[in-house]
């Protein structure tokens, strides 16, 4: 149950459908308040009609049918990720976001109960340089930050944008809008004033002419010549698919403990360090559960090479719609003669296009390797939208980051 601006009740019992995240018949129901202090309409009405106002909610147990149609919408959007979906952004909430300030979703609804918005935030603060205390408020997208997602953004019918990009220009009224690592496409939703930020590349392969078409002829029979290394060393390849229900959870579990492990190893040895480590397993745990319970077989997969029944390389992504997402990877370092962490991502691309995906995203970075499978770069753009004197110190840090570039 919500609370609409006139602070009426909204209709509709929470849900308790197998998966679904929602809350369930123990009496526990999320807490909604008002999606904002102004019914938000755009100049002229919205294409589609009026639409039931906002409602806001501030804890991650949302209703099923909040959740089912979040997923329907960012499944329908030709720019949506799995990071826009509520797997994504929930699991986020319930660890890492936990420590990062206080979160929100808001939820749109037609007149006939289907929900054709979201827009899942997190109030916060930023700090101005890693090793200066002062911190100024913002507004982020609920889900990005630490964590490295991707594509981040919201989810809105195409009738509704107009309407979302109005309310958020309210909201940019009374806060800063601090959002990072928003796809391409959701620049439309952006109120008047937003300054772009920065850019991250992020290199993605087209698979629909299959994985022996990736590449230069060199590079297929290099592949070719280590693959054959590696079967007669004993080692094989296997793709293990998202999980579907409880009983699938343990070897998933295992398997992000290994990748984690392995990760770390071999950051280790090269002397670097990483993000992707036990402070994050919380949130790759829950990802893995909550994708699970839905049913749908999305979310979390891993390509495994293993000798004798054990596991010497792993990698770790989402497999969402007709995209696989490449997320992390760790391989025993032993291996590195035998050219291993190459072979592993080779083996996933293939394993992607077995599938039946139409792309292998590389997400972020430019490592001169990912263009070796022919992959071209999109990029993410970072937002900001100022307000007081949070805007304006936030814009002065991204102004003197952006001359040390140039």
């Amino acid at each position: 149950m919500g609370i609409t601006e006139s602070g009426t009740p909204t209709g509709g019992a929470p849900g308790t459908g197998s998966g679904s995240g929602s809350v369930n018949g123990s009496g526990a129901r999320a807490e909604a308040v008002v999606g904002a202090a102004v019914r938000a309409r755009p100049r002229g009405g919205p294409v589609g009609g009026p639409a039931a106002r906002p409602v806001r909610y501030r804890s991650p147990a949302l209703p099923a049918d909040v959740l089912d149609g979040w997923r329907a919408l960012a499944a329908a959007d030709p720019a949506g990720s799995w990071f826009t979906t509520p797997e994504w952004a929930l699991s986020w909430w319930e660890t890492l976001g936990a420590q990062q300030g206080t979160g929100e979703v808001t939820v749109w609804r037609e007149a006939d109960g289907r929900v054709c918005a979201v827009v899942p935030l997190l109030r916060t603060r930023r700090r101005l340089h890693p090793r200066a205390p002062m911190a100024v408020p913002c507004l982020t997208v609920l889900g990005s930050g630490p964590g490295a997602a991707d594509h981040c953004g919201f989810s809105a019918a195409p009738e509704r944008r107009a309407e979302v990009a109005d309310w958020l220009r309210r909201r940019g009224r009374r806060a800063t809008l601090l959002l990072t690592d928003l796809d391409p496409e959701q620049a439309g939703l952006l109120p008047p004033g937003a300054v772009a930020t920065g850019r991250t590349p992020c290199p993605r392969t087209d698979l629909t002419a299959g994985p022996d078409a990736l590449g230069s002829r060199q590079f297929r029979a290099d592949l070719r010549r280590y693959g054959r290394k590696l079967a007669a060393a004993g080692i094989t390849f296997r793709w293990v698919a998202p999980a579907v229900g409880d009983g699938e959870l343990a070897e998933r579990t295992e398997l992000l403990h290994t990748v984690l492990r392995l990760h770390r190893q071999r950051r280790a040895a090269l002397g670097l360090p990483t993000t992707f480590d036990a402070a994050r397993a919380p949130l790759h745990l829950r990802l893995i559960e909550r994708a699970a319970a839905t049913g749908r077989g999305e979310g979390p997969a891993f390509l495994v090479a293993e000798r004798a029944g054990e596991a010497v390389g792993v990698l770790y992504g989402f497999q969402w719609r007709d995209t696989f997402a490449y997320y992390q990877i760790g391989w025993d370092q032993a291996w590195a003669p035998l050219r291993l962490g190459t072979a592993v991502i080779a083996e996933a691309v293939r394993a992607a296009a077995g599938q039946g995906l139409a792309t292998f995203d590389f997400l972020r970075g430019t490592e001169p390797y990912k263009y070796r499978f022919d992959a071209v770069d999109r990029e993410d753009v970072s937002w900001l939208v100022p307000h007081g004197l949070s805007g304006a110190l936030l814009g002065l840090k991204y102004r003197a980051k952006a001359a040390r570039r140039s």
